[in-house]
């Protein structure tokens, strides 16, 4: 199986050459730590017992935060090691772990490569954020008797299950080859299952996002940003972040409609797109519709924005999402209103900020729980233009939805907690009763042995 493998990733590979050497060429990617992509990672000297982290992108490696600093509470005597396998999320792996951790890059899932980079690294356990499932590397952790367990996984039942379930017999062997895996709800956990996952190796431990995420109801920086972009305390603003291409139009033209008639004239629009390659795109399509445009890009802090009073802000900067959250009057969560499964909506609600959002959000079963605790759930843009409307009217309503969902994230805090007792389990240690404690090794009494 591995050799077959093998031939099929060699085949990609040439496939897909001449497009990464371009990127390599004209956009400098990949080649930071291409040596140890292809299994040379720094040795691993001693005897101290490692945990090899690894988070695939941006969003599983800001993740990582938490759970590294329990399992450095919880298992000071391990090493801990931090792998990516992105650009953004290796920036973003070095500003969170280095100096402290080693951060490296994620091998390419080649025999000889994946084997290399285990006789290197010689982890005594690997945690891999979401998944990232690897079959290469499974399997040459399970003849090195590694455990390797999954924590805050997810399989949707609309898009990944579909995928491992063509794979048959295949999907069950590859998952059956974790030691255990730790999912965000009980809806992921009947997908591995019906994949044929055995059910000792499942855990519903939570969404380890409403841990990591910060409950507030103001940001370093906020005030900055206001006044960049022109925003005061009497503009009634409306974020619609991580937005999806076709949506911006439908945003628009609600927009418009609220603004009509001169029923709010204190509203303002601001769009963050989720990807910054579609923020020169997005700008064309406001200034095309006739409206005029300010970019965050040319308004940084210090300046003084200049523009109508019903210019569409722009977005278009990294970072700052949750910044314009924090000045909203009213959310809209993006990519919700087309099929694309949604943004995250976890993060203005730990704002406490009154959130919508579309019927598409595969990505997210949290969604159907936050529409039930403050958010609301919009079938069209019909539906949306009439729930900002009643926000819009109502300050009162739209502050009580804002709590009741702020409320929501904080009840359901303590995945991180969790996963790191799971962990704690397959190490045979028994986790720390309080914050702050050290786990213990489990001694097995004479009676069981």
């Amino acid at each position: 199986m591995g050799i077959l493998l093998d031939l099929i990733y060699a085949l990609l590979l040439v496939v897909f050459s001449p497009v990464i050497i371009y990127k390599m060429i004209r956009y400098g990617r990949y080649r930071d730590g291409l040596g140890q992509r292809f299994g040379a990672l720094p040795l691993r000297y001693g005897l101290q017992p490692v945990i090899w982290l690894h988070g695939v992108s941006l969003g599983e490696v800001n993740a990582l935060a938490a759970i590294v600093r329990e399992l450095q509470s919880q298992l000071p005597d391990y090493r801990l090691i931090i792998s990516t396998s992105t650009d953004t999320g290796m920036a973003a792996a070095r500003r969170l772990f280095a100096p402290t951790y080693s951060v490296i890059r994620w091998p390419l899932d080649f025999s000889l490569v994946v084997r290399r980079a285990l006789g290197r690294a010689r982890p005594d356990l690997v945690v891999l954020m979401e998944g990232d499932v690897w079959p290469n590397f499974l399997a040459g952790c399970n003849r090195r008797k590694i455990p390797v367990v999954v924590v805050n996984g997810r399989m949707s039942p609309d898009k990944g299950y579909p995928g491992y379930k063509k794979l048959g017999p295949l999907a069950a062997k590859l998952f059956n080859r974790l030691t255990a895996i730790g999912v965000q709800e009980e809806v992921y956990a009947e997908c591995f299952r019906k994949l044929g996952t055995r059910s000792e190796k499942m855990h519903v431990t939570g969404m380890m996002k409403f841990d990591t995420i910060e409950v507030a109801d103001n940001l370093p920086g906020q005030d900055e940003l206001a006044g960049a972009m022109g925003i005061t305390s009497a503009d009634k603003l409306i974020v619609a972040g991580g937005t999806g291409p076709g949506e911006e139009k439908l945003l628009l033209d609600a927009f418009a409609k609220l603004r009509g008639e001169g029923k709010h004239p204190a509203a303002r629009l601001a769009i963050v797109p989720r990807k910054p390659e579609r923020f020169n795109e997005v700008a064309k399509l406001i200034t095309g519709g006739g409206a005029s445009v300010i970019r965050r890009s040319d308004q940084p802090d210090g300046s003084a924005a200049d523009a109508p009073d019903d210019a569409i802000i722009l977005g278009d900067t990294m970072g700052e999402l949750r910044k314009f959250y924090a000045l909203a009057s009213c959310v809209f969560v993006g990519r919700s209103l087309v099929p694309m499964g949604g943004s995250d909506m976890i993060e203005a609600a730990a704002l406490g900020k009154p959130t919508a959002f579309g019927p598409h959000t595969f990505n997210f079963p949290q969604a159907d729980d936050l529409a039930e605790n403050g958010c609301v759930r919009v079938a069209d843009v019909d539906e949306l233009v009439a729930t900002l409307d009643k926000w819009l009217d109502a300050p009162s309503v739209a502050d009580q939805a804002g709590k009741d969902a702020q409320q929501y994230v904080l009840s359901q805090q303590g995945a991180t907690r969790r996963n790191v007792e799971m962990i704690c389990g397959v190490l045979n240690r028994k986790p720390a009763l309080a914050p702050g404690g050290i786990a213990t090794d489990i001694i097995e009494s004479a009676e069981n042995n």
